[in-house]
């Protein structure tokens, strides 16, 4: 009868492996070979869109700022807002500049990101962060034409984001 122990490190195997493999099939544009994760969050939000008037004078929706819980184990452990900023409950916090993308599972979703950390306040779990990788995104794609300069609308979006630091 297998102990609790050796229950555990089949799961923590597993759970590692699952890891190692979902890193393993990251899309060129966004890996990180050679950096660790740091921490690893599930996010529930939107995605908010403004009508604007785009370079041929029409109007469409032009992308304006994310608004997301950040989940760890169903409990919320931080937000995602314009900067973009993902702000931890230990006070510290990151905000990113996208270096490199890769398309989404459908064409509703937003894009997969690799994003450079660019700046970084207060002290924490995020305080090492270098890199913030955006995956597994379902919706937050907005389309189609808008009506009004100035109307706001939002697509609901969840994706994954992980952490990372160099070394």
């Amino acid at each position: 009868m297998p102990t609790i122990k050796s229950l555990a490190f089949a799961v923590l195997t597993l759970a590692s492996t699952s890891a190692v493999a979902a890193a393993a099939e990251l899309p060129d544009a966004i890996a990180a070979p050679g950096e660790t994760v740091v921490l690893s969050v599930h996010a529930e939000g939107a995605q908010v869109y403004e009508c604007k008037a785009g370079t041929d004078g029409k109007l469409a929706w032009a992308f304006r700022e994310p608004i997301a819980t950040l989940l760890s184990e169903g409990k919320t452990i931080g937000r995602h807002y314009a900067g973009p900023n993902w702000e931890h409950a230990d006070g510290s916090a990151v905000v990113g500049k996208a270096i490199g993308n890769a398309p989404g599972a459908t064409a509703g979703d937003i894009p997969w990101l690799k994003l450079e950390v660019a700046s970084r306040r207060g002290s924490g779990i995020l305080t090492p962060v270098t890199t913030v990788q955006r995956i597994n995104t379902h919706g937050g794609k907005l389309d189609g034409a808008c009506e009004k300069a100035g109307e706001f609308k939002s697509a609901p979006y969840s994706a994954d984001y992980i952490f990372l630091r160099k070394g």
